[in-house]
């Protein structure tokens, strides 16, 4: 199992970490990628797939004190963000200008 934890653009958001199979983690995150932003993820699958991964992924949240690191992020109404992801890498992230984040 991997962890994805989830960054939703809800001034509510509790940022929760939910376990996913690697075949549902390749789903939603191919290749090498371990940044992904819903609106593109929904764009490459067929949306009944994603659904049925989702709902079962939805019942494995992990309390981020049990959670054995994080494998994945998936942003959610955060569109603004993808400028700081190009490569879809959490540790290639970069400023507009270039620049490192880190």
């Amino acid at each position: 199992m991997k962890n994805i934890q989830i960054i939703d653009g809800a001034d509510n958001a509790v940022y929760d970490i939910y376990a996913a199979t690697e075949e549902e983690f390749s789903a939603i995150f191919p290749g090498n990628e371990d940044v992904a932003f819903i609106d593109e993820v929904m764009a490459r699958q067929q949306g009944n797939e994603l659904n049925d991964i989702f709902n079962r992924m939805w019942k494995r949240r992990i309390p981020k004190r049990e959670a054995m690191g994080i494998h994945g992020i998936l942003f959610y109404e955060l569109e603004h963000k993808k400028q700081y992801y190009s490569t879809r890498r959490d540790e290639e992230a970069r400023n507009p200008n270039g620049t490192a984040l880190r």
